[in-house]
């Protein structure tokens, strides 16, 4: 890893098998042939600080001990302003209790925790801007409109009506702030 040329400027961890071809795919498990065979929980990860300008994490977060580890090792790994994705399944999809690899499970403000907005972000040293998130829905008429509406309206939506409409997934959008540093 010492010519920082030949590593892409994107990194898909906890790949799978949806290797991406323009990222450095890193996965726990050989079998699937990941660039880079290795632990997310391990820290610090045998990757370049500051290298990074796109971090995928696709259903990754809720099979991992220490999410908050996780991510403060990727906020490492991000270039000033790069950008984590992360999905994961939303507390009241049945998926979420079902799988039982799941050791999490998160809401629409569970990230919250890692921005200067939230009274609890004293939890951690790092910094990001949510420069996204979305409730995902089933496809559907119905769905479609009570996702419109939960994503307009998420605290009242995870307050009241979430075990009524359950949501299927998560996705958060995670820029890196490192004008701490």
């Amino acid at each position: 890893m010492d010519d920082l040329s030949a590593i892409p400027r994107r990194l898909n961890l906890g790949c799978g098998l949806k290797k991406r071809p323009d990222c450095l795919n890193v996965d726990l498990r050989p079998a699937v042939e990941p660039d880079l065979a290795w632990d997310l929980g391990k820290r610090p990860y045998p990757l370049p600080r500051g290298h990074f300008d796109y971090v995928w994490a696709l259903d990754v977060v809720e099979h991992l001990e220490d999410i908050q580890g996780f991510l403060e090792e990727v906020h490492a790994l991000l270039a000033p302003g790069g950008v984590v994705e992360i999905t994961t399944p939303h507390y009241s999809c049945s998926n979420s209790f079902t799988d039982p690899t799941h050791r999490h499970h998160l809401g629409y403000f569970s990230f919250d925790y890692f921005t200067d907005a939230s009274q609890w972000s004293f939890y951690s040293g790092v910094r990001f801007e949510i420069a996204e998130r979305i409730l995902v829905f089933p496809t559907g008429r119905v769905s479609g409109r009570i996702g419109r509406w939960a994503n307009r309206h998420p605290a009242l939506y995870e307050r009241r009506f979430a075990w009524i409409f359950p949501a299927w997934f998560l996705i958060f959008k995670l820029r890196a702030v490192k004008d701490r540093e």
